[in-house]
């Protein structure tokens, strides 16, 4: 039973999510965030009261763990699925959070961010998607603002797939760890997966520091996607932002 819901949550974070999803969906017009719940029986959590993204303001004190990453070059293929450019992980690496070992399954990207810090949007943002061996998700997002080129990046970009639905194999492994802050502090909150399905109870591991890329690089993302592809605020409702 445990192993097909972790298949489950895979599937679920994986491009399967744009691509089986039963409806067409988008970032504008009749397919826009606001319709999405509209679109489909299997969005109807798109419409829900703890949903991403937010504006992580007006925090909570809390004495919060550091996140334990272990993280190996894992990054093996680079895919555009018409949302995003998503770069895929091999198994073997993994966060640790309140005693829990969360694999990352995949990372990818929204510009400009959908999550906003005291108010402030950033040209890019990485999501990092990892699963538990119950299917329980948690996704580690980074903010980045225009700066220097980011070294992390440059091999997934020189691979970036230019038209949805390819995918390269990356001839040499991508670490994750390398899109990361050096000081990994970080904001909590529960919140949904951002995109259709919209699935609730999804652990959100903010970084409070933010990691530098280049125009070049923001740029070369934007003009494969041709249209930003963050979903506006969702309101935070009863929920607390800890830090």
């Amino acid at each position: 039973m445990k192993k097909s819901i972790v298949f489950f949550a895979s599937l679920l974070v994986s491009s399967s999510v744009y691509s089986e999803n039963k409806s067409h969906w988008g970032y504008s017009g009749h397919e826009g965030p606001e319709n999405w719940a509209k679109l489909s029986s299997d969005n109807y959590a798109c419409s829900g009261k703890n949903q991403s993204p937010v504006n992580l303001a007006g925090f909570t004190e809390a004495d919060l763990l550091p996140i334990q990453f272990n993280y190996k070059q894992g990054g093996y293929e680079i895919l555009n699925n018409g949302h995003t450019i998503q770069v895929n992980y091999a198994k073997g690496s993994s966060i640790k959070v309140d005693g829990q070992t969360f694999d990352l399954l995949q990372f990818h990207f929204h510009a400009p961010s959908e999550n906003h810090i005291n108010g402030r949007s950033y040209p890019l943002e990485a999501h990092l998607v990892h699963a538990d061996k119950n299917g329980n998700l948690a996704v580690v997002a980074v903010m980045f603002e225009q700066g220097s080129a980011n070294e992390g990046l440059k091999k997934a970009w020189s691979m970036m797939p230019k038209h949805t639905g390819d995918k390269h194999e990356l001839s040499e492994a991508v670490g994750a760890d390398y899109i990361l802050p050096k000081n990994r502090d970080h904001y909590r909150f529960n919140g949904s997966l951002t995109t259709p399905p919209c699935s609730e109870g999804v652990r959100w591991l903010v970084m409070k520091n933010v990691v530098e890329v280049s125009k070049e690089q923001i740029d070369a993302f934007s003009d494969v996607l041709h249209e930003p592809n963050n979903r506006p605020l969702q309101a935070i409702n009863a929920r607390i932002i800890l830090k």
